[in-house]
């Protein structure tokens, strides 16, 4: 088929990458540490170069293909599309799947957040694909926190190297955001291992045939255990049982029978999971009995930065086709880039991907900051600005990958609606990311009902005495005056939301978590705003002068003006929207809610 308007190979954002990776993610700083001192600038940019190049040359070319194909279950396996296996093995060899993890397990030791720019470049290029890359690392981190040496022995290091590939399961047809309702069963065996038997739905990734093993971790109870979620443990569960000198053993117990049909990522491979049906199924216990939940939100947190970044990275996708096409499409002899409208939605989704990354990047600082600080206060300090903000950057940026896509077909026009376009397929992807890994209204309450209280506040008082103290540095700066003008009347409306939720909307629960998600939406304009602020700082200086061309600054200032003025600052509205909130979502009955 010849190539469509539309149509559009990905191009790692580099330049912009290293940017927000050296003025957000303070980069340089974590590279002072002991633990991340590998990460000098030299490297952090052959990465980028070099991974932009798998990304774009061997991942991108299979997105379309891979969503006509789809993964195919066939006598009882899973098939992946033509090419994903090669793929695979070049990303396995090129040692990518090991960039952040500790070095005794295989790992190169570096920070976080260059895994992350690593991570958004493959998701860019291929989201379905690249699902298999995150939901590995998120195993990895939570083995190397809960399990036993024992355990990390026998799998770590092969899930490091990438020659296996790694799972989670929760969900159960009864036990969505209700994990606690799960019904699988873990029975205790003999020499330390577990007969793991029950169903899982929803698993991606569950199975496939690009690595030689899986390694499954599942969540289950024990004989006479709790109920709830105070009475789930986590178990390790190997798709082949590993002998002792580390070769594969048997076929374990643990299969998958279907897969679903799905709106978008059809090259992700979406499993029904059985567990003990027609052979007995053996899983190992990772951590302590009925503390499954804390060992597996070790996993979650990690994911749920990931998933945040799937948004980044689809906008980015998005924004590259649709700005590509807006310079090539001509309509009343002039191009339909210099039309208001079209430039008007350009600018947002340019706006909201910049802001997005910055604040995934900054989110995974966090993370590295508080595994590298020395000193436990400033380890706590760094961890609790990360617990906080990590809602903010799974909902927030997953949302605006789904408007970004959406926004990406209406610059399209009718082109977008067609899937040859490539459009269509971005925005069937991006849907995926708010409801995965807890949705997005599940988020909000969780900013709302756990982490703004963390220490009694403290942690979002410091965040917004920092945003402050930018803005009236930023209102002394003649070229970013106006921004600072409209970020403070941001500032202004989310503190005052905050202290009502805080205070006064306590004894309104129902009213408090109706307020939820407008709140985590204000929450992260402001913060996404902020960081857009840093970077058009950054940008009049002598520092980075020398490393970017002046088009390249004078751009990063107007894309933050633009979203200070045009995004953040028409929020005041949203404020006031919010102590109303729920005041009218249970007037109606549920008969005059099914009634017609």
């Amino acid at each position: 088929m010849p190539k469509r308007k539309g149509q559009v190979l990905y191009n790692a954002p580099i330049l912009e990458q290293s940017f927000v990776l050296k003025t957000i993610a303070s980069l340089r700083e974590i590279a002072g540490h002991a633990r991340f001192s590998l990460a000098n600038d030299e490297l952090v940019d052959a990465i980028l170069q070099q991974a932009g190049k798998l990304a774009g040359e061997v991942f991108g070319p299979l997105c379309r293909s891979g969503d006509i194909e789809g993964a195919r279950w066939e006598d009882g396996n899973v098939v992946l599309p033509n090419g994903f296996r090669d793929a695979y093995n070049l990303y396995r060899e090129g040692g990518w799947a090991s960039l952040h993890a500790d070095p005794d397990t295989g790992g190169q030791g570096l920070p976080f957040a260059l895994s992350c720019a690593v991570q958004e470049q493959l998701t860019s290029a291929n989201m379905a694909f690249a699902l298999c890359m995150m939901l590995s690392q998120g195993a990895i981190h939570a083995l190397s926190h809960h399990a036993s040496e024992e355990l990390q022995r026998r799998f770590l290091s092969r899930l490091v190297s990438g020659e296996w590939t790694g799972t989670m399961n929760l969900t159960e047809p009864q036990a969505g955001s209700d994990v606690g309702a799960l019904r699988t069963q873990a029975t205790p065996d003999v020499d330390g291992r577990y007969r793991i038997s029950g169903e899982k739905i929803f698993i991606t990734w569950g199975d496939h045939d690009v690595a030689e093993n899986i390694v499954h971790l599942v969540l289950a109870r024990l004989p006479g255990a709790p109920v709830g979620t105070k009475g789930i443990s986590l178990f390790l569960v190997p798709k082949f049982l590993v002998n002792d000198d580390g070769t594969l053993g048997n076929r374990n117990g643990v299969s998958c029978r279907s897969l679903e049909r799905k709106l978008g990522i059809h090259a992700s491979p979406t499993c029904t999971m059985q567990f003990g049906d027609e052979s007995i199924c053996f899983g190992w216990l990772v951590g302590e009995e009925n503390q499954g939940m804390a060992a597996m939100f070790t996993m979650m947190n990690h994911a749920r930065i990931n998933v945040g970044l799937q948004g980044v990275a689809i906008a980015e996708r998005a924004y590259q086709r649709s700005v590509k096409y807006a310079y090539e499409r001509q309509q009343h002899g002039r191009l339909i880039a210099t039309f208001p409208d079209v430039r008007r939605m350009l600018m947002t989704m340019r706006a909201n991907t910049q802001a997005a990354r910055a604040l995934v990047y900054y989110t995974a600082s966090q993370v590295d900051l508080a595994a590298a600080a020395a000193e436990p206060v400033d380890r706590r300090q760094f961890q609790c600005r990360a617990d906080l903000l990590t809602p903010v950057a799974k909902s927030w940026a997953t949302d605006l990958g789904v408007e970004t896509t959406s926004l990406g077909i209406q610059v399209l026009g009718g082109l977008g609606y067609i899937e040859d376009s490539g459009a269509a397929q971005d925005f069937r992807d991006a849907r995926i990311a708010p409801i995965y890994e807890g949705t997005n209204g599940i988020q909000a309450i969780d900013l709302v009902a756990r982490k703004l209280g963390i220490d009694d506040g403290r942690h979002w008082r410091e965040l917004f005495a920092e945003i402050e103290n930018s803005l009236t540095r930023a209102s002394l700066i003649p070229t970013l005056e106006s921004m600072a003008s409209a970020l403070r009347s941001g500032l202004e409306a989310v503190s005052r939301s905050t202290l009502w939720l805080t205070s006064s909307a306590s004894n309104l629960p129902d009213q408090r978590l109706a307020a939820a998600s407008a709140y985590l939406r204000i929450f992260g304009n402001l913060v996404g705003g902020w960081l857009l602020l840093i970077e058009a700082e950054a940008t009049l200086g002598d520092l980075y002068s020398q490393e970017y061309d002046r088009a390249f600054l004078d751009a990063k200032v107007a894309t933050a003006k633009f979203f200070a003025e045009q995004i953040v600052a028409p929020q005041s509205a949203i404020s006031s929207g919010l102590l109303l909130a729920g005041s009218g979502d249970y007037q109606l009955s549920g008969d005059q809610m099914l009634s017609r």
